[in-house]
């Protein structure tokens, strides 16, 4: 599974996870910088990718829409890189 990783976390994040979600990918690797949460959306579905968001209004949006895309929200506060890298490595089997 690919992994679409959305602005508030790190564009770091699809090549530390790489072994895990290979092919992942940072919004600003694809020119979304700054875009809007139905564009994002409509990528993430057109391109088979689940989101990974600190944002609410990613999950709400799931709610309201359901999937494709899946949402996976990262209900942390502010936080490291790598504890975000550590969260996904753990949970890898429920992802």
């Amino acid at each position: 599974m690919k992994l679409l990783f959305d602005e508030n976390l790190s564009p770091k994040l699809p090549n530390r996870l790489s072994d895990l979600f290979p092919n992942s990918l940072h919004v600003r690797d694809v020119g979304m910088k700054a875009t809007i949460d139905p564009i994002v959306w409509d990528y993430a579905k057109d391109n088979d990718l689940m989101i990974v968001s600190k944002d609410a209004d990613m999950h709400d949006r799931s709610l309201v829409f359901g999937n494709p895309p899946k949402v996976i929200w990262i209900r942390r506060g502010n936080c490291s890189t790598l504890e975000i890298e550590n969260l996904l490595r753990r949970e890898f089997s429920a992802i």
